[in-house]
């Protein structure tokens, strides 16, 4: 089922860093997600966090990938991250060990 990418970041996100607030932080990163055509959002999950906002922010981490692979890293983040990540398609840049942690902050509810 395809994800609404939009929604997931403006709306979905946020709330579910609210609920889970103390343990965001844990994370220790400030990300910035650019999908190619659907947005930029920057996510802050150090301790001045949490928050995930449209725009673009200065990062420790930044990702960039195009729409229709961000649906497949949805879908099943552990076979596809590193798929993509090799076919150039998942695009890393700054502290790529912060990416692997991207599997925690999009599993909260």
């Amino acid at each position: 089922m395809a994800v609404d990418i939009k929604k997931l970041f403006n709306e979905e996100l946020p709330a579910a860093l609210q609920k889970n607030a103390e343990d965001a932080k844990t994370i220790g990163a400030k990300y910035q997600m650019n999908i190619t055509g659907e947005g930029e959002w920057f996510i802050d999950v150090s301790s001045t966090g949490p928050v995930c906002k449209a725009g673009s922010e200065p990062a420790d981490c930044t990702i960039t990938i195009a729409a229709e692979d961000f649906q497949k890293l949805v879908e099943n983040p552990q076979a596809n991250g590193m798929q993509l990540f090799f076919a150039g398609k998942l695009k890393v840049a700054g502290n790529q060990m912060l990416a692997m942690k991207l599997q925690k902050l999009f599993s909260y509810k």
